[in-house]
């Protein structure tokens, strides 16, 4: 009796057993619906993040001055989260041979970052018309080519160089095009700009220290897993900003900011909501993305989002996009292109590799 084949097979049967069991009923889709469920997630992430940037961008227009109470808008909806684990009660607690310590550590690291991230995103915000605050985020796709080569030993070809060359001179034509909102001074402008910048290097290094986690530490990546990662550093970041309201005094500034809105304190209470919303609804777009596609791929969708947000900003808040700013756009628009066809390039080279692997069929 072959004692190495049965133990084999028992351990591979337990395998598909735990994703069976830790995984909602997604994988007996048929062929259309895997694609709707693709362009649902597409939507979620899309409309998520448009509406987040133009509420927050709201809500500074408004007369809110507090960085902190937007930054904690942008975590404080991780309850929303827990809505598949009610929609599908098979999602178990993911087991994962790390040590339960060291993915609390994991969490607290990446949730600090998410929240000093979050915080430059929410001053760039309130220093930057929206739609030069978009077309600067587009920069994220250059830091992530760059981090993914240096921590996911990711390969740089042409064309994703020649994507980094037009995003970064997309971003340098934005900055010195545009100009301060009303009432912004330049040296504000400027602050908001390097913020922003800041902010962008900071989320393209968290996507990678996020899939170093899942490849060299926790070494599982389904659908249960990153929900739990989702909202334990939303639970974190929330926490930090918290401390940073109260560390730095705006609580203080609360009271007088919400009778001194533009709208009204009810206004007021529903901008900040509607964003926790958005930007939830943006994160199970992307989830559900990383689930169903692959975790570059909801990048690549998030950043698209931000190239087609100053057309938002145009028609929300009657913007206008003229000269530079419209090349810089359509610059942007060139670069991500360029980005999705290189992804799309290796995802066939790679399918391509796999056929070529396979054995051959026994024709007995």
């Amino acid at each position: 009796m072959d004692l190495t084949n049965t133990t084999d097979n028992e351990d591979l049967k337990d395998a598909k057993d735990e994703v069976k069991s830790s995984l909602p009923p997604i994988t007996n889709l048929k062929r259309w619906q895997w694609w709707l469920l693709v362009f649902l997630n597409i939507g979620f992430l899309l409309i998520g993040q448009g509406v987040a940037v133009l509420l927050l961008r709201s809500y500074y227009e408004k007369g809110g001055h507090c960085n902190w109470a937007a930054t904690l808008a942008q975590n404080a909806g991780f309850p929303f989260l827990f809505i598949p684990f009610i929609l599908f009660p098979s999602i178990k607690e993911p087991s994962t041979k790390c040590p339960r310590i060291v993915l609390m550590l994991i969490y607290v690291g990446l949730g600090a970052l998410f929240a000093c991230g979050n915080l430059m995103h929410s001053v760039g915000l309130e220093y930057l018309s929206t739609s030069t605050y978009s077309c600067i985020c587009a920069t994220q796709l250059v830091f992530s080519a760059v981090f993914s080569f240096f921590i996911n030993s990711q390969k740089c070809t042409i064309l994703i160089l020649n994507s980094i060359i037009v995003l970064t001179l997309s971003a340098i034509l934005v900055g010195v095009s545009g100009h301060p909102a009303k009432q912004v001074s330049q040296a504000k402008y400027t602050l908001g700009f390097v913020a922003t910048i800041g902010a962008s290097a900071l989320y393209a290094l968290l996507l990678s220290l996020t899939q170093l986690s899942f490849q060299k530490i926790i070494k599982k990546e389904t659908f249960a897993v990153v929900l739990e990662l989702q909202i334990c550093t939303s639970i974190v970041a929330s926490c930090v900003s918290l401390a940073g309201l109260f560390a730095s005094g705006e609580w203080r500034l609360l009271e007088g900011e919400v009778m001194n809105f533009h709208d009204g304190s009810l206004s007021y209470a529903m901008t900040l909501i509607l964003t926790a919303i958005a930007w939830q609804i943006c994160s199970v777009g992307a989830v559900g993305l990383i689930f169903v596609v692959s975790s570059l791929f909801s990048n690549v969708v998030s950043t698209l989002a931000l190239c087609l947000s100053p057309l938002a900003a145009a028609i929300a808040f009657d913007h206008s996009l003229k000269g530079a700013k419209i090349v810089a756009v359509l610059m942007g628009i060139w670069g991500f292109t360029t980005y999705v066809y290189q992804s799309c390039l290796d995802d066939h080279e790679a399918k391509n590799k796999h056929t070529d692997d396979k054995p051959p069929e026994c024709s007995c």
